[in-house]
């Protein structure tokens, strides 16, 4: 699925037009980019947790030169799904 698909299933779902639905949902990952941006992490109850795991700097090896390099750290988006959330794709995968 698609964000334009998304939207249109969201807006049928809520009896919202398309434009408001859209805005939203930029509003949505707008909002959790910005908290994200900062460190902070966003706990939705029952469908998951959005947070920021860092990673250290470290050496690494070029594997086709066997040079080592230095990788820097970095901070990369984490997504931990909620119970309830496992608990409908455990369903629906078993089904």
């Amino acid at each position: 699925m698609n964000k334009s698909e998304l939207v249109k299933e969201m807006a049928e779902a809520t009896n919202l037009t398309l434009k408001s639905t859209e805005a939203a949902l930029d509003a949505l990952i707008n909002n959790i980019t910005q908290v994200l941006s900062h460190q902070e992490k966003i706990t939705l109850m029952g469908f998951g947790t959005f947070e920021v795991s860092n990673r250290a700097a470290r050496v690494g090896r070029n594997p086709k030169t066997g040079e080592t390099i230095n990788i820097p750290a970095t901070a990369n988006p984490k997504f931990k799904p909620g119970k309830a959330l496992k608990e409908a794709v455990t369903r629906i995968k078993s089904k």
